[in-house]
This record gives structure tokens, sequence and C-alpha cells, in this order.
């Protein structure tokens, strides 16, 4: 019954975008199958527009689909792409004229992209500003020269960045104009939780907002950091008792103050750091002492099954409170 109920909704698409590294919107094919580089001409909520195929026709779970499905009208003809290119030939120019106007009306606006439709019905500029723009002016000048359809849109500095593109700090086209499709959240908390400099220049993109790389490795450093012992926790280590100063996601590993003030650095991802894998609280053996009081029936100030323990052992970097040599190291928590 099940899987009769999975197969009754599934629904055929087919993958349309209209700008590069644009949005992916769903179409019905209409019982014909597209191939993925291929122009199609749809209908959206902006008028009829030419899209190219980036996701071939196949079936998806009805549930999965957020709007009402608008069908395929059909494949777009050679005389249409020709139409289009001419169209797309003619698009810096017109950002030239418009830019004209805006200074002649001294508008406080940054003209960034002409965009015609691939038939020429339509001409929409896009532009940032950093408050509503009063432009029927403009546009009456617009709609006098080109004699289409004019729209502007005011659009965020990431957008921007999007439609122009560019190379970032590390040294790669921008994510945003190669292959993110919408924009996340992104928050100076997630800087934070990766012990980044709160500097603006350093956390920043070309678009003046905080990195979206940031998300990416996000929860891996909430994650791990639930298994690493937080600063301020006092540690047991080969060298002596210390304080945690700083912790080094990339690195699996902790800074620790030590009493006589020298700084270490202590790996926590061994076998007998705490890591909720069992590792002893004081010696790093496994069953867990506690630094003095065993709960699981072994040695008095040790976790070893069986075992016996001299506390305080001399050297063979044994754990503080017994002798048992591990490589990881002790919380006091």
């Amino acid at each position: 019954m099940s899987v009769t109920t999975t197969l009754d909704t599934l629904v055929t698409i087919t993958g349309i975008r209209f700008r590069p590294a644009g949005r992916i919107y769903y179409f019905a094919p209409q019982e014909v199958s597209y191939t993925t580089g291929q122009y199609v001409i749809v209908e959206t909520a902006r008028g009829v527009e030419a899209g190219r195929v980036v996701i071939a026709s196949k079936k998806l779970p009805e549930s999965e689909l957020s709007d009402t499905l608008k069908p395929v009208q059909r494949l777009a003809t050679e005389d249409e792409l020709r139409l289009m290119l001419s169209f797309k030939s003619k698009e810096k120019e017109a950002l030239v004229q418009c830019a004209g106007y805006v200074q002649q009306h001294s508008l406080p606006m940054k003209l960034v992209e002409a965009e015609y439709a691939f038939d020429g019905s339509r001409l929409t500029f896009y532009f940032t500003a950093e408050e509503r723009v009063d432009f029927r002016a403009l546009v009456r000048d617009l709609a006098a020269t080109f004699r289409t359809r004019i729209e502007l849109r005011q659009i965020g500095a990431r957008d921007q960045a999007k439609i122009q593109g560019g190379v970032g700090m590390c040294g790669k086209t921008l994510c945003c104009s190669s292959w993110i499709t919408d924009f996340g959240v992104v928050s100076i908390k997630m800087a934070k939780e990766q012990d980044l400099p709160l500097n603006p220049a350093k956390i920043s993109g070309v678009c003046g907002r905080l990195l979206c790389c940031l998300s990416y490795e996000n929860d891996n450093y909430i994650q791990a950091k639930q298994n690493m012992p937080q600063v301020g926790t006092l540690l047991d280590t080969p060298s002596g008792q210390g304080k945690v100063v700083s912790i080094n996601v990339p690195k699996e590993s902790v800074e620790v103050m030590l009493e006589s003030g020298v700084i270490i650095q202590v790996p926590v991802n061994l076998e007998g750091s705490k890591t909720g894998k069992g590792g002893c609280g004081s010696c790093g053996a496994k069953g867990g002492c506690g630094k003095g009081s065993c709960s699981t029936g072994g040695c008095g100030n040790c976790g070893s099954d069986g075992g016996s323990c001299s506390k305080g052992s001399k050297g063979g970097g044994g754990c503080g409170s017994c002798s048992i040599k591990r490589k990881g190291i002790a919380y006091d928590t």
C-alpha cells in the first residue's frame, strides 16, 4: 500500500535556470523529455521568458514541491535564440545610456546591470541605493528611448556581487557568482564559534557583508568543541597540571598554561582524551576513575580493571593519579 501511495504522488519536473548561478525553478515538461543545455520557453510571474534546462526531466515526490508547477510551453527555436543573443549584445549600451539619465536627474543610485528579455519585450535595470529612489522621471525617459517595457529593480550588496562576479580573498571565483543559488543566514556568532578575529576587513567579502563561507564549517566546529575541553578547564598533562587557554579545532588540540606560566600545546584526539568515548577523568585509562575514586570497580585511583595503582609514580609519562602509561590527558572540571 505504501509503495502504491508513493508512486501516485510522483510528478515529472524539469529544472530551469534563467541566470548563471541563479535559482533553479521547477516546471512541468508536459510529457516532453528535455535534456540539460536546451533553452525552453516558459510562462513566469514576470511574463514569457527563455530559460536553460539544468535538470533533465525526472520524477520527484509532490511533497517536495512548494508551488504549483507551471508548464513548459515549448523548446526555443533557432530564430528565438539568435534574437536573444542580439538583445544580449545591446545590454551594455543600454546601461551606459541609463547611467547618463541617472546623472542628468541626479538620482542617488548605482546601476549594476541591464537585462533584456529574450524577445526584447522588457528591459530591466538592476541598481543599488542606500534608500528608496523616486525614478518615475527616469522610467519615462528610458521608455521613450528604448521603446519597450522598462523595469527598475533595487538589489542588495550580495546580489550585486553575484551579478558582477569577482575573486574572493581565497583567490577563487566568488561562491555567490559561481555556484550558490540562494543566500543563507550568516551571523557574527559563526565567526566567534570559529575563533576568528572580529575584524570586518578579515571576515567580510567583496560585497561588504559577512563571508558566506563562515557557514560552511560552522556545524563541524560546534560538534568538535562539544568533544573538547572548554577554556578554563584544568588538565593534568605529562608536563604537569595547567589551565586551557585556547582551543584549536583544525589541529584538534588545546593550548594549556602550566603553573609555571609556560604554554604548551596538547592534542585531544588521542585515546585517553575526554571525548565522550569512556576515557578516564584523570589518567586516560578506559573505565574512568574520577581522579582518586573509581566508579567501575577497578583500582581505587584509576579505572584499570583489576590492576594496582601506585599513585604518584615516578616519571614514565603516566597519569597524575596513577602509573598507567597513556598518551591521553586528564581533566579537572
